[in-house]
């Protein structure tokens, strides 16, 4: 788990200045993997007591834009943070309960930011989403 020096030096290296509120939304999407921004906000406002929705938005996009965090938003789902970046892996989304859980990217014979054809694009990134039933909802299905 990262401490608040982790964080300082990230937005510092990201050429951001150190505040407070970024600090502590730093700290809630690390505890926190694949949160929507109501309950970053509600840990943030744990943290520092109040603090505007709005800055959290904010705050939440520098720090995607400086590449600190990553947005997905999976489709019928709210946007999510995470503070894995810098690789290329997927999500695994329970249609039930909407848990998302984190993937590497498929091994084999294509490597995932092989298409089959560009179309002159520079790829950068590949988003593949896999949809199924966790397996709390599963045994609760079966049940």
């Amino acid at each position: 788990m990262s401490t608040t020096p982790d964080f300082e030096r990230m937005l510092r290296g990201a050429a951001l200045r150190v505040t407070r509120p970024r600090v502590a939304v730093l700290s809630a999407v690390h505890g926190h993997p694949h949160a929507d921004t109501d309950s970053i906000l509600g840990v943030v406002r744990e943290t520092l007591g109040g603090v505007s929705h709005q800055a959290v938005y904010d705050i939440l996009r520098a720090l995607t834009g400086a590449g600190l965090l990553r947005r997905i938003e999976p489709p019928g789902l709210v946007a999510r943070y995470e503070a894995r970046v810098g690789d290329n892996h997927h999500h695994l989304v329970c249609r039930s309960c909407g848990v998302i859980a984190d993937v590497d990217c498929a091994v084999g014979t294509a490597p995932c930011l092989t298409a089959s054809d560009d179309h002159g694009f520079a790829i950068d990134e590949a988003e593949v989403i896999y949809w199924g039933l966790c397996p709390a909802c599963t045994t609760a299905t079966s049940s």
